[in-house]
């Protein structure tokens, strides 16, 4: 009598044995689990582009509507805004770190770009101001965009 099993004949099961059939379903379920630094990386490049979208649409919006000089004040915003963000980033990647000190210098940026626009007769501080918080926008319009993502789910 052969012994060995023909590939269409089911092989026996054997109750001796314990089945590990858990052992494949977590490592299933681990494996579709997402990074939660890969959705970080991916919400800061997206938050990014939004925000350099907007300072070229506004940026072109302002020099064609108003002149070369404001439209160049609030690139100047809107630049000092886009590293804000990234510090930010920065910041916000750290906390998971050993080093859980957050730094104060985004602060000191915006302020240094304010001061630096009353005392300046070229530069206007109400674009630099209105430059600096275009990051804002992309922070409203990612928060509706993910908003009316949940209410179709």
């Amino acid at each position: 009598m052969n012994t060995q099993n023909t590939p269409t004949e089911p092989t026996p099961a054997n109750e001796d044995i314990p089945q590990t059939g858990t052992v494949s379903t977590v490592s299933t379920v681990s494996s579709e689990t997402t990074d939660p630094m890969q959705d970080f990386y991916g919400l800061q490049q997206e938050l990014l582009a939004y925000t350099l979208a907007f300072t070229a649409i506004i940026f072109i919006s302002v020099w064609i509507f108003y002149s070369l000089n404001i439209a160049l004040n609030y690139l100047l915003g809107a630049t000092t805004g886009v590293i804000y963000l990234k510090m930010l980033a920065r910041d916000v990647e750290r906390i998971g770190s050993q080093n859980q000190r957050i730094s104060k210098t985004r602060l000191g940026l915006f302020f240094a770009v304010m001061i630096v626009g009353t005392q300046w007769n070229q530069l206007q501080i109400l674009p630099i101001f209105l430059g600096f918080l275009t990051y804002k926008a992309s922070l409203i319009v990612y928060t509706i965009r993910s908003a009316l993502a949940l209410d179709s789910n």
